[in-house]
């Protein structure tokens, strides 16, 4: 049976995104979107096990990786998940509420 990242080590954390961004080279390489695609999820997964949540405040804004101009209002958080509305660069909200992975906010 296959462990939680939760109950990961940062070490064994770290290993296991190296090991899955290999894969990840190796079915894009080879064609395969959907193994790539899902290879790319779990590596945002761990990457968010291996991040401090307490860096991330709530009513704070971050962009959001991967879409340019957008943004998440954080408003709550729930363990590695922050909780918000996407806001565009003028401030109107694109999605009322949506979760996110803290691997997919950066940091400025």
């Amino acid at each position: 049976m296959q462990r939680r990242y939760s109950e990961y080590t940062i070490h064994e954390l770290q290993k296991e995104i190296s090991d899955l961004t290999e894969k990840a080279q190796k079915a894009e390489q080879m064609g395969m979107v959907n193994e790539f695609a899902v290879y790319q999820r779990k590596i945002v997964m761990a990457k968010s096990y291996a991040m401090d949540p307490r860096r991330f405040k709530n009513k704070e804004t971050y962009e959001i990786q991967g879409a340019p101009g957008e943004y998440l209002k954080i408003r709550y958080m729930n363990g590695i998940f922050a909780w918000g509305k996407r806001l565009d660069k003028e401030g109107n909200v694109l999605n009322e509420e949506e979760a996110l992975p803290i691997a997919l906010l950066i940091e400025e």
